[in-house]
């Protein structure tokens, strides 16, 4: 019976281990992308110091669970002691920093964010210059998404160096209405929403927008973290029960 016992936990762990071993295969990806990405996303992660220590973090994040995961896979079918100590040792460190990272994001996840994105938009953004990539990434955001600036166009007001005449606000053309959403859609008013007739502006800001537009996958997002907790949690129960039960 205790043999029967120690097979089905030996099986269980395996099977916990292979999926810790694949969500750290998907972090692993990401954090590349997020860093290779010739998009232009990569710098607006470049410019922003808190994005580039994230990606960073999750590029080590996702190759640590996935080293880890095939050493949990190994140490089970092995039945290596060494091994499974070894791995219980270190994803228990990574689940008690998942989860401090985990409450710090949910409890600065507004304040810090609204914060941060608007403090390098008013120090990166260079309006109409689509030769700076952080500037045409976030004219691409601005007229993809039908909104302005990160809470609104008074983001731009504080920008000094926008060289717009007397005549403009300083509300970029990406802020302007168009009747398609895409560079190539006509304005609907170009000269009057640069004269800061608010009807023919997009007023809402982009982080709202997004959020708005996103928010099913920041719950999917969320949930999938959750799940990946409880994984790593009986994960690390059945490495100890497994450790204590091979002779």
């Amino acid at each position: 019976m205790e043999g029967d016992c120690l097979s089905c936990m030996k099986y269980l762990m395996f099977l916990f281990n292979f999926f810790i071993f694949l969500g750290g295969a998907c972090l692993l990806g990401l954090g590349i992308w997020v860093i290779v990405d010739p998009t232009g996303f990569r710098e607006i992660v470049a410019a922003n110091p808190l994005l580039f220590t994230g990606a960073y973090i999750m590029l080590a994040m996702g190759a640590m669970l996935f080293l880890l995961g095939f050493l949990g896979c190994c140490g089970a079918i092995r039945e290596n002691k060494c091994l499974l100590l070894f791995f219980f040792m270190f994803i228990l460190l990574i689940f008690l920093a998942e989860l401090s990272a985990a409450i710090l994001a949910f409890i600065f996840r507004e304040n810090l964010t609204r914060e941060f994105f608007t403090k390098e938009l008013k120090k990166h953004y260079q309006r109409n210059n689509d030769t700076d990539i952080f500037s045409s990434t976030w004219n691409s955001v601005m007229i993809t998404f039908a909104c302005c600036g990160v809470n609104g166009p008074e983001d731009f007001e504080d920008i000094r160096h926008l060289p717009y005449s007397s005549l403009e606000k300083a509300t970029p053309e990406a802020c302007c209405q168009r009747e398609l959403q895409s560079r190539e859609g006509m304005f609907v008013n170009k000269e009057a929403c640069l004269e800061g007739i608010e009807r023919f502006q997009n007023r809402q800001g982009c982080y709202t927008v997004i959020l708005n537009s996103f928010e099913t996958y920041v719950y999917l997002a969320g949930a999938l973290a959750i799940g990946v907790l409880a994984i790593e949690l009986f994960a690390m129960i059945f490495a100890m029960c497994l450790f204590r039960g091979i002779q």
